[in-house]
């Protein structure tokens, strides 16, 4: 039993170390034993280590043999299955879709047993984000198709933010702008958005920037209305209001493009971290034309307004039609184990996987 971690002060360097969790021992009441089956990986999860300690990514699976504080476990997306139970209501067997360390097995702890879900009571986890505290008990849905779990695992967690982003944009009329600049249009997430302003008929233009080794496949996808690379900021359009949404918290870059910009730059929503080692330093954006964007706080807020099952309906549709159409482009190639994940985690890191590529990593 394996698990990987990542040193918290440099993210880039990753270690795999027996896992200290005792899968023998018996369960104590409201405990429930899984064994997690595969989970995907990307540069969204690198954020959730960029992000580890302002957002609160390492306390959801304290790390083994960590007497020093000073590795952590970054949390991934899949699936797992049930192999003991003490919960009421919860059989060995039952497959699980949620939030999962990089390591074989979780003991969930106190869990609340719903119809459909699953929630997490452990202490550690109590003031965390309640999303990332609830699992799917997936063979209560409605046409559930296991081959389906990899495209859920691996574009869920980023579609679901895509979703919300576009909500967020035009619940707030689009802050007023003519045209939505998308930073690193080759991420997943970016894509997602593309897909949700590409089927809006009221959305102002969009215009994704990327790299220029990334330019071709980004246009090759169709989904932009202008696509424009980092070394050619000239070519946005500073004569329209604008609106970014940045995927990539690259500082530089966004100070460039406020300064070609300038007054008709309406609001910037900072989301992602994959240039997150450029990441830190002043925009030069005022405090009021930008806002720190997280999803699950837009969703609480919609669940609120529209209730768990309206809220439901209305963004897995959207991310059931944007898996099938990613379908196209998306490149899956599994690894074996968290060994595997570990030979390529520096590369994820650094952004030199193709944009295509998705991985998935499968424990035997």
């Amino acid at each position: 039993m394996n698990e990987l971690q990542v040193a918290k002060n440099t993210i880039t360097q990753c270690r795999v170390i027996k896992s200290q969790i005792d899968i023998d021992s018996t369960l104590a009441s409201g405990e429930i034993l899984l064994k997690v089956d595969k989970f995907g990986f990307s540069a969204n999860n690198v954020t959730y280590a960029a992000a580890g300690d302002q957002l609160g990514y390492w306390q959801f699976f304290p790390a083994a043999d960590n007497a020093s504080g000073s590795w952590g476990i970054i949390p991934v997306w899949g699936f797992a299955d049930v192999v003991a139970s003490n919960a009421e209501g919860v059989e060995a067997g039952e497959r699980i879709f949620g939030y999962f360390p990089t390591s074989d097995y979780l003991k969930m702890q106190n869990v609340r047993v719903l119809n459909s879900r699953l929630i997490d009571g452990a202490e550690h986890r109590s003031k965390l984000p309640p999303g990332y505290n609830t699992y799917r008990r997936v063979e209560t849905e409605a046409g559930y198709d296991r081959s389906m779990d990899n495209s859920r695992m691996l574009l869920w967690p980023l579609y679901i933010t895509s979703f919300c982003l576009w909500d967020s944009l035009q619940h707030n009329d689009w802050h007023g702008a003519q045209q939505v600049l998308v930073i690193s249009a080759s991420s997943k997430t970016s894509i997602g958005l593309a897909y949700a302003l590409a089927a809006d008929a009221d959305a102002p233009a969009s215009v994704g920037l990327t790299s220029k080794k990334n330019q071709q496949w980004v246009k090759s996808l169709g989904l932009y209305d202008n696509i424009v690379n980092y070394d050619a900021l000239e070519d946005i359009d500073a004569s329209l209001h604008s609106v970014i949404v940045d995927m990539s918290g690259n500082s530089k870059l966004l100070a460039d493009i406020h300064a070609h910009l300038g007054d008709n730059l309406l609001h910037c929503l900072n989301v992602g971290l994959t240039h997150w080692s450029a990441s830190g330093s002043d925009t030069g954006i005022p405090d009021q034309k930008r806002e720190f964007f997280f999803a699950p706080s837009h969703i609480q807020m919609r669940l609120k307004e529209w209730g768990a099952e309206e809220f439901d309906k209305k963004s897995s549709q959207f991310i059931y039609d944007s898996a099938k159409k990613s379908a196209d482009w998306m490149a899956i190639e599994k690894l074996d184990g968290v060994a595997e994940l570990a030979e390529i985690y520096t590369d994820v890191c650094e952004g030199k996987l193709t944009p295509e590529r998705a991985l998935v990593i499968e424990l035997s």
